[in-house]
């Protein structure tokens, strides 16, 4: 099993799926942290990278189209510390992180993972039910009603119709747009009955307005759930993943289980590694047998 962990977090691999566990930096996200444990099917990965940095590196994963509720919902706006899928690794222990991306990539190319999009979601939704209040209102969701209750902060053409419930069944589209600059937030329900143009998320009772606050990411979580209960967007579209279909990631060189002299030379990277206070004596163990079993 290789495995790392950071202040950020903690990320182990089996040979056929990745957990992640939130860490307790104050960098971790309120999003990251109310998420909790997550499991990544191998099947849900399209690659791994890591980017080292002077300071400190960043271990990414990168999934299918269409294999997450949370990223279907937020489309590449989650900021980093929000962002289940990203880990902060200390200089010091790139040589583990780099070790941690070579058992993943060697485990996509052995398994011939597809890398296209996939028509149905791979990664479950949140936890439910579910509740966050955060701009001006608080979303509810049980797996079959979602309820949108108004604060003292919501407008008054707003809140004067009182509490909206939606069912599932009702809803076409989940809509999330965080703040950026001056421009507010929002997570919107679409309905059959909702116009072509909605009203301005400040008058939707269809919609919360988020203004930038500690809690806003957390209203991305309420339209995961909800999302990941809709038909999927690629089974609607009827996306098929492409007829070229190379490898799940830009291949790394992996030695062939006979190359005997490939695999000594990284025995003996490992061992060097482990000298210079790279890798633990346990990561050192851990590292060893694998290539051991090659061999």
């Amino acid at each position: 099993m290789a495995e790392i962990i950071q202040k950020d977090g903690t990320w182990s691999f089996d040979g056929d799926v990745i957990r992640i566990v939130p860490g307790t930096d104050k960098s971790v996200g309120l999003l990251r942290r109310t998420l909790g444990e997550i499991t990544v099917l191998l099947r849900a990965l399209a690659g791994i990278s890591y980017e080292p940095g002077k300071k400190a590196g960043r271990l990414r994963l990168r999934l299918r189209d269409g294999a997450c509720p949370l990223l279907q919902i937020t489309g590449g706006h989650l900021e980093e510390g929000s962002d289940p899928y990203r880990l902060t690794v200390a200089g010091d222990r790139s040589g583990v992180a780099e070790y941690f991306v070579d058992e993943v990539r060697n485990a996509l190319l052995l398994e011939q993972v597809e890398s296209g999009p996939v028509d149905a979601y791979l990664m479950p939704g949140p936890t439910l039910p579910l509740t966050v209040g955060a701009g001006d209102g608080t979303a509810t969701f049980d797996g079959e009603r979602i309820r949108l209750e108004w604060n003292w902060k919501t407008e008054d053409s707003k809140s004067s119709g009182g509490a909206r419930t939606i069912a599932l069944t009702e809803v076409e589209a989940v809509e999330w747009l965080p703040s950026i600059g001056l421009e507010n937030g929002y997570l919107r329900f679409r309905t059959g009955s909702t116009a072509a143009a909605p009203p301005a998320p400040k008058y939707d009772p269809h919609a919360v307005e988020l203004w930038g606050f500690r809690k806003d990411p957390l209203m991305a979580l309420v339209g995961a759930a909800v999302v990941a209960r809709l038909p999927h967007p690629n089974a609607a579209r009827g996306v098929e993943p492409p007829e070229d279909r190379g490898p799940a990631v830009a291949p790394a060189p992996v030695p062939a289980p006979a190359d005997h002299d490939v695999l000594l030379r990284r025995l003996r990277e490992l061992g060097e590694l482990h000298q210079a206070g790279i890798l633990t004596d346990e990561e050192f163990a851990t590292a060893k047998q694998a290539v051991l079993r090659q061999l």
